[in-house]
Parts: structure tokens; sequence; C-alpha cells
């Protein structure tokens, strides 16, 4: 299973921009060191909490920044752009970062992002869907024209196709069917951003249903490898030390922002820091972790049993602790966490087992070694002792 993760960013104001932004680029860096598979990165334009505009330029420096890590549009609002532009824009990023590039696409999280530019919010998914078409064909080296009520193309081709011979296309799913849907009209992999609610868990037993139906239906074939699941998550030695480290930051993170945006908790706000994290990681349908490794590895067991699988882990990236904690629980899951749901530790405990098993085995073994050297040693006495008795005699 692949990791990764998603940064919307989600930073409470206070914080010197500059400083921020250039706090994100150190995470895709650590997490690129720790041997994370992907880091995507979002598009918004308001609300103050969410400060990159553009997720292709933020990408292409971390590309500058990093050596392996994939790095993925999490996501381009496509309604918001000419289908054209952002083509040619992945082309050049996909270079930049030595073909690392996924394409991740949405119709927009935020509808203050639609109402500030005038967009009509039942268009954007239709818009979503009309763009990713285009880009496909821009993508294959086609040249057409193509007239649309919100974009016109005239002889239109790519001067240069990206890097990878196929990049992967990635649609955002929430607890609607609708990205599953375009999924598998296109063949792409999707990342179940709804899974980070309480209604979105219950729902992502049958999501990839709604994939493989309408794969079905325009000759089309979808892989679970490709479907990522996006969960939350902070992780230390202990859950109390979790829970200490997080408590303040996702109270605030709840009440501030979320309820009054994105609203995945029914609009509810906490009294409490504690009754915060009682509610997202200690009710009976929560989906985030705070707690220590091995509470983050029975709930990514629990989450492949409720939706029958999938490819990717993607922990969305927060600020509910300071700095330094928030490295330090990317670190756990990447040197605990990562290991023990990938099985790249069977061989290692295997051997430890089959030593432990077979000890009678070693330690026979060890007895009659050490028998045999104590003869030899006393056998190499003796004949010392008589070699000097013999030289004594000549004398």
């Amino acid at each position: 299973m692949k990791f990764g993760t998603f940064l919307a960013p989600h930073h409470p104001i206070g914080e010197n921009p500059m400083l921020q932004l250039q706090s994100d680029l150190e995470l895709a860096q650590h997490l690129d060191n720790l041997g994370f598979d992907e880091f995507w990165c979002g598009e918004h334009h308001s609300t103050g909490w969410e400060v990159i505009a553009s997720p292709e330029l933020f990408l292409a420096a971390a590309a500058e920044r990093t050596q392996r890590i994939k790095l993925g549009t999490g996501v381009i609002s496509l309604p918001y752009h000419h289908p054209f532009m952002v083509a040619q824009r992945l082309v050049q990023l996909d270079y930049q970062s030595r073909g690392r590039v996924l394409f991740g696409s949405g119709p927009g999280a935020l509808p203050s992002d639609a109402h500030l530019m005038g967009l009509d919010p039942m268009l954007l998914r239709s818009r979503q869907d009309e763009a990713i078409g285009v880009i496909k064909r821009l993508f294959s080296g086609e040249r057409f024209s193509y007239e649309s009520e919100w974009f016109t193309l005239k002889d239109a081709k790519l001067q240069l196709r990206p890097l990878q011979e196929s990049m992967e296309f990635v649609v955002a799913s929430t607890i609607t069917p609708s990205g599953m849907t375009l999924s598998g009209k296109y063949e792409t992999g999707v990342i179940s951003i709804g899974a980070m609610a309480s209604q979105g868990l219950t729902s992502l037993a049958n999501q990839w249903t709604f994939a493989e139906e309408s794969a079905a239906k325009h000759g089309n074939s979808v892989s679970r490898n490709k479907w990522r699941v996006l969960m939350s998550w902070h992780i230390a030695e202990t859950r109390d030390q979790a829970r200490a480290e997080a408590k303040e930051g996702l109270f605030r993170h709840v009440n501030e922002y979320t309820t009054g945006t994105l609203n995945p908790v029914d609009g509810k706000t906490f009294k409490t820091p504690d009754e915060a994290v009682d509610a997202t990681a200690f009710s009976d349908n929560s989906t985030a972790v705070i707690g220590t490794p091995n509470d983050l590895i029975n709930k990514i067991h629990e989450m492949v049993e409720v939706t029958g699988g999938f490819g990717a882990v993607i922990g969305f990236a927060h600020d509910w602790a300071n700095r330094e904690n928030t490295k330090k629980s990317w670190d756990l899951v990447a040197r605990y966490v990562i290991p023990e749901i990938n099985s790249m530790l069977d061989d290692y405990k295997d051997s430890l087992d089959f030593v432990i098993n077979n000890r009678e085995t070693w330690l026979r073994a060890k007895d009659a070694t050490s028998s045999n050297v104590l003869e030899h040693e006393s056998a190499a006495k003796v004949m010392e002792t008589e070699g000097l008795a013999g030289e004594k005699s000549k004398n």
C-alpha cells in the first residue's frame, strides 16, 4: 500500500504567510526523505485558511527540494480554468519534476470560491467532466477544435506532451457518487476526501460500486490500486501524549474553520478541546486517529475491511500540533506504520521466531562446540606439558 499526504492546506490565520509557505515546502522535503510515495497540494481562493492558489506553482518549488516523491495537484478546480492552459501547465510541471506529476482534479470544494468568480455551482461538476475529456485528448497529441459555452479551442494541439508516457488522472470524490462515476467514465484514479467525515466512512463501503458500474457502462475498467483514501491523524508515543499535543489545534480547526466552510461534522461546534478529540477520534464512527502507531495500524486495517481494499492511504496535513510534534508524527508513521502495513518486517519476525523455536538446536550445537573446545584446549595443554618435560630431560 502506498502512503502520502494531502496539503489543502488548512492553516489557522495568524502566521506570517511567507514562513508558512516555506514550512509547507519543508514538509514536502521531509516526507520525501522519509520515503512517502505521494504529496498532494490543493487550490483555494478564499477563507483565509487555505492559502495556496496554484498547486502547480507550489509543486514546482517542491520538485526542486525533493527527489522521488510523486507530486499531485490535489486538486485543480477545473471549472476555474481554460482546459488548454491547465494542460500546458501540467506538461511543464511534469518536465520540471522529471515525470513525477499526478493530475488530480475536482469541481471546486469551496462555494465561496465559485461565488467570487461568479460561477453557478450547479455547472461545476459538468464542467469538470468536460474539461477532463478535453485534456485527455490534448495529452494524446490530437489536434482539434472545440466549442463550449465557457471556452473555445481552434485547431488546438500541445506543442509538447507530458514527459510521462501516461500521466495518471485522479478525481476527487466526496460522499456523493459523482466522483466515482467520473472515475469510471475516464478510467482515472480516485482520492476519497469524504472519508474524513463520519458519513463518509459509512458510504465508503458502496463507493467503489459506482466506479465499477460507470466503467462498465463506458467499456472501461477501474483498479482499486488507484483508489486513495484520505485519513486524518496525529501520532505520538502514547495516546495521552497525542491528545495533549493535538487537542487545542483540533479544537480551533473545527470550531473556527470546518464548521463554517466544509462542514464535515454537521455544523457542530465543541465546548472543550477534549470534547473535540473524543468526537473526532474516539467515537463509534470516528475516522481520525489521535494516538499511537498501533492505533493507526488498526484503523487502516478497519478501513480496508470497510471498503474492500484500496491502494493508498493519504494523510491529511493539518496544524493540530506544533511543527515539531507534527514532523515527529509523520516520522512515527514512516518508522512504524508503513512497514507494518506493508509487511516489510515479516522476514525479520520469521527469522526471530525460527531462532526462538529452534533454540534447543542452537544450544546443543553450542554445548558440543564448547565441549570440543575444552577437549582441544586440554589436549593442547597435555602436549605442551609433555613437550616441556621432554626438553628438560634432554638438558
